[in-house]
């Protein structure tokens, strides 16, 4: 069966690596995005929803030297690759791992931040492979009540970010906007310059807020801009 033979590329960064095993996400240029672009580096606890492989989590951890990062995922084969990726990084102590659903969980506090690559198709044919139908599909994780649900696990003057696909993103901003929260900041990502945006990286706030727009083009000239191998140079390699 494909759930059972689904093979998740490995990945290395400059300070840790990513060994995917069979968890359904690879490493993506969102995630990378997310966890370069979030504004956590003076947060002292930080959420992880939906780990998957645990980079949003060792990213936060490499960022933001003091920060406590719990990290959630129902997936057994992304919780397996986690706790390995955990393990073999210089963070490990700054790092745990919850087996659960973040909708039913105790946390037993709330978080300053929260970081998260939700889910994003609500509808349409399903992938084949279960660990990869988990993290693309809003079936076990459905935007609002991931929303309110943040919003719970949040402390007063906490934050959560997001990527998503344009149409998708705005949608969920909509509906975090009729639960109580208010938009930060917004990051509109194009590929090109030519080309329209196809990704919203953004903030949602507790506190009432004046939002602070940007943008950000991945390739110019046929090259990586300047912006983003600005974002992403402590991570890739290669910048």
């Amino acid at each position: 069966m494909a759930s059972s033979t689904l093979n998740t590329k490995d990945f290395r960064f400059k300070q840790f690596s990513v060994r995917g095993g069979h968890s359904g996400m690879p490493v993506s240029t969102d995630g990378v995005l997310l966890g370069a672009w979030a504004n956590i580096t003076h947060r002292e606890s930080i959420l992880d929803i939906g780990t998957g492989t645990g980079l949003l989590s060792l990213m936060a951890a490499q960022r933001s030297k003091s920060s406590q990062i719990i990290a959630i995922d129902i997936e057994p084969n992304a919780i397996e690759a986690a706790q390995f990726n955990f393990e073999q990084s210089p963070w490990g102590d700054r790092l745990k791992l919850v087996d659960g659903d973040v909708l039913t969980h105790d946390f037993k506090a709330t978080f300053q931040h929260i970081i998260c690559n939700p889910p994003y198709f609500t509808s349409g044919e399903q992938t084949k492979a279960h660990q990869r139908a988990i993290a693309r599909h809003c079936d076990t994780l459905d935007h609002r009540s991931l929303i309110q649900k943040c919003h719970t696990l949040l402390t007063d003057n906490g934050k959560a970010s997001f990527v998503l696909p344009i149409t998708e993103g705005e949608t969920f901003i909509q509906i975090a906007l009729e639960e109580g929260f208010f938009l930060s900041r917004n990051c509109k990502v194009k590929p090109t310059e030519r080309k329209p945006c196809h990704r919203l990286l953004f903030e949602l706030s507790k506190t009432p807020s004046d939002t602070q727009t940007s943008e950000l083009v991945i390739h110019q000239n046929g090259v990586y801009s300047e912006a983003f191998v600005e974002l992403t140079q402590d991570f890739y390699l290669k910048m």
